[in-house]
């Protein structure tokens, strides 16, 4: 017999798949807004533009590449193709040979599903495999170029890609991590609890492999679309960058953007996944529901904030190191190393 909780679980996810299919079916009708794909690349969110508004405090400084002897770097890999459109991702893995198959950990970058770069996640990257991991950075569709859940797609067609080469790479595939940052952690998460649903998985790239993940890591990213602490469709000064990425203002549409958020999908299956968070309360919105949850289901969750951090910490320091260290003992303690 199936727990309440369960049924209840179970009712939740089928009702959010099915306003998502009716979505599906009836966008083009309902006068989705695709001013937002504009086919140009937007460059407003970079490392640098982020520290322009920190760089009068001393003590914060950029994070840049390492290049450790004992990490190899292959960069500008194709693990996808769409419509002739390449999608790249890059490898740092470790280069000290030993029998015993690396962690794998995906790392996802931010922007509001509009911006940003995997090279700016190239020093973390680098770190990890510094550490013993083998590390991947893959580009996704931003919003200027494809709409929800394009980005979804892509994600999982990496997380396919990285278990068909786990033999290049000595990976093991039961080890598979994904993690991001921003936009990148709420894709994290939503792929975290989502893994083999049909609905999300698409059809261009990597057929046939699963898409589900031993542990997920979520720096900064919304869990909830529509909790009360979300900044996200707050049009009122200018498109948010949710807004863009489905082609739907919140407003009318909160069924939509409540079947896009991770919360949405959290279930007995969902894996462990560790929460690193800055002061900012509107970019971890949902956390709490998404933990209780998962306490429910006694899934092993972990929360760290760093107190009057910017939402960009993970790139610079002093909070750079920290986050790694987090990330290493989160990952030894889930996979008991």
């Amino acid at each position: 017999m199936i727990k309440r909780e369960n049924r209840l679980w179970l009712f939740k996810k089928s009702m959010a798949l099915i306003c998502f299919m009716i979505f599906i079916v009836t966008n083009n009708i309902n006068g989705q807004s695709l001013k937002g794909i504009t086919g140009k690349p937007d460059t407003s969110y970079t490392t640098y533009s982020a520290w322009t508004q920190l760089k009068n405090n001393p003590k914060i400084s950029v994070v840049h590449e390492f290049n450790f002897s004992d990490v190899i770097e292959k960069k500008g890999i194709t693990f996808c193709t769409i419509n002739h459109r390449n999608l790249l991702i890059d490898a740092f893995s470790p280069k000290k040979k030993t029998s015993k198959k690396f962690t794998a950990v995906i790392m996802i970058h931010g922007g509001g599903w509009r911006s940003g770069n995997r090279s700016q996640h190239y020093p973390l990257a680098e770190s990890l495999a510094h550490l013993g991991y083998v590390c991947f950075t893959p580009e996704y569709r931003l919003s200027t170029e494809a709409l929800f859940p394009a980005a979804v797609y892509d994600i999982k067609a990496a997380i396919r890609w990285v278990k068909e080469n786990a033999s290049a790479y000595h990976v093991d595939t039961s080890k598979i991590v994904i993690a991001g940052f921003s936009a990148g952690g709420e894709l994290a998460a939503f792929v975290g609890t989502t893994g083999n649903m049909p609905l999300f998985e698409g059809c261009d790239c990597n057929k046939g492999t699963t898409t589900n993940v031993a542990a997920v890591v979520d720096i900064d990213g919304t869990l909830s679309f529509v909790n009360s602490e979300s900044g996200e469709g707050d049009d009122s000064k200018h498109t948010s960058a949710a807004t863009y990425w489905f082609g739907y203002p919140k407003k009318g549409n909160e069924v939509l953007w409540e079947a896009a958020s991770p919360l949405s999908y959290v279930s007995p299956q969902t894996p462990p996944t560790i929460f690193i968070n800055s002061s900012l309360a509107r970019m971890h919105a949902g956390r709490n529901d998404y933990i209780n949850m998962l306490d429910s289901n006694h899934i092993y969750s972990e929360v760290h904030t760093f107190n009057d951090a910017p939402h960009s910490f993970c790139l610079f320091n002093p909070w750079f190191e920290p986050t790694v260290n987090y990330i290493d003992g989160f990952l030894k303690k889930v996979f008991h190393q």
